[in-house]
């Protein structure tokens, strides 16, 4: 599958006292990211509306490994890590780049899908399936058994 990199833009803003980006913008970065490609791939925040569904996520975590500035291009990736086979379960990575190669920070979660008129977990439509079927898979990707 092809890579999936958004451009991003760093406002003032963005920035803590010290110049650099602050912590949360970094997730904020990665659920536009997520956005942006399911958009694009037809699942858009107002189908999912209409399905009744949309993802949750249990744990996100970021390592951060050189600091973000003003002035940095920066870019962002994203790739599927694990999945159950119907992706009612999954884990995803983004790589957020300065600089167009240098590793600025990665971010690692793992989420579900929700019913929202039900609010609990589901086996999303295959619309969705469809979305994140056509993901980048990590190079260490794994499907996941139903009990994972």
């Amino acid at each position: 599958m092809e890579r999936f990199i958004q451009a991003l833009q760093i406002r003032w803003a963005d920035l803590d006292l010290n110049g650099h980006l602050r912590h949360s913008v970094y997730y904020d970065w990665g659920a536009y990211c997520r956005i942006s490609f399911l958009s694009k791939k037809g699942l858009t925040t107002a189908k999912m509306t209409e399905l009744h569904v949309g993802p949750v996520i249990f744990r996100e975590e970021c390592v951060f490994k050189k600091e973000i500035r003003l002035e940095d291009t920066v870019t962002i990736d994203l790739e599927l890590t694990q999945s159950r086979r119907d992706f009612s379960r999954w884990a995803m990575r983004h790589h957020i780049y300065k600089e167009a190669q240098i590793l600025a920070a990665v971010i690692t979660l793992e989420g579900a899908w929700i019913d929202t008129l039900k609010r609990k977990l589901t086996v999303p439509p295959s619309v969705v399936a469809a979305a994140y079927g056509a993901m980048p898979l990590a190079a260490d990707f794994k499907w996941l058994e139903p009990s994972e």
